[in-house]
């Protein structure tokens, strides 16, 4: 990379670009969401109420608005409506009553083979004026992007990557991974987290209650969807109405001053 390519890649961490684009925050009810978060709930019994077609794809189209790793948005996610699939993936969830109870089985997953389709979908967003205004972003993109993700055959490039950064980090900050096929789905299961909690915000604010499962087996679920060698289930999700006895006890949160500190 030349110096002046490299300085350019790094520029879009130091500097706002000069992207000409103005955005206003929409005017929101903090009491509403706070309603939706507080009553959010692991709802392990639903009713026979169906969720209706509009809601799920309205959900679903939230999910897919949550913030991500460099908007490569390495997520899938299976909405699982054939009776024969639904009842095989209510098995795979090893018949628990929050899937079997389920109107609907929403299986999210993480996709950290899928970075170079959508880093050619963004450098895609580019045109010739795009390139010369936002010089950084491109070159993230262009440059930066497959020098960080590309691991390689085997992810044989990793050990190489952790010397180089290490041997760097002695002088100034730098980005500490992923470094390796293991961290590079940790990279994707955090975006995918984030959209699968946008997914059931979502449904809460429809009226509508989830329960996220890991007790699953994840390769036969992966096996019933088809989905390729590099994809990873990350969780079930289940839809409905929250039964009457849905919930199994109050909510239990430890004490704030063990996770929440001030620096």
């Amino acid at each position: 990379m030349s110096n002046s390519g490299a300085k350019s890649s790094v520029d879009i961490f130091n500097n706002a670009p000069k992207h000409g684009y103005e955005e206003t925050a929409a005017a929101v009810d903090a009491q509403a969401f706070t309603d939706v978060v507080e009553s959010r709930r692991s709802v392990r019994v639903f009713t026979d109420d169906p969720v209706p077609e509009d809601v799920m794809r309205e959900c679903l189209r939230l999910a897919l608005l949550a913030p991500n790793s460099s908007n490569l948005q390495t997520w899938d996610f299976y909405w699982v409506r054939t009776p024969e699939k639904k009842a095989d993936l209510v098995a795979y969830c090893l018949n628990q009553p929050a899937a079997r109870t389920a109107q609907e089985l929403v299986v999210a997953v993480a996709r950290p083979d899928r970075w170079r389709e959508t880093n050619a979908l963004m450098l895609d967003k580019f045109d010739e004026s795009r390139k010369v205004r936002l010089k950084a972003a491109y070159q993230y993109y262009r440059r930066i992007v497959p020098l960080a993700y590309d691991m390689g055959p085997f992810g044989i490039y990793g050990p190489f990557k952790t010397l180089w950064v290490a041997l760097v980090g002695l002088i100034k900050p730098i980005p500490r991974g992923p470094f390796s096929l293991s961290g590079m789905a940790t990279w994707a299961h955090k975006s995918t987290a984030l959209a699968c909690e946008n997914f059931m915000l979502a449904l809460r604010a429809h009226g509508f209650d989830s329960c996220p499962m890991e007790g699953m087996d994840g390769v036969r679920i992966k096996r019933l969807l088809e989905l390729p060698r590099g994809a990873q289930i990350c969780m079930v999700i289940s839809a409905g109405k929250r039964a009457p006895e849905g919930v199994y006890g109050p909510r239990v949160r430890f004490d704030r001053a063990l996770f929440v500190h001030e620096v």
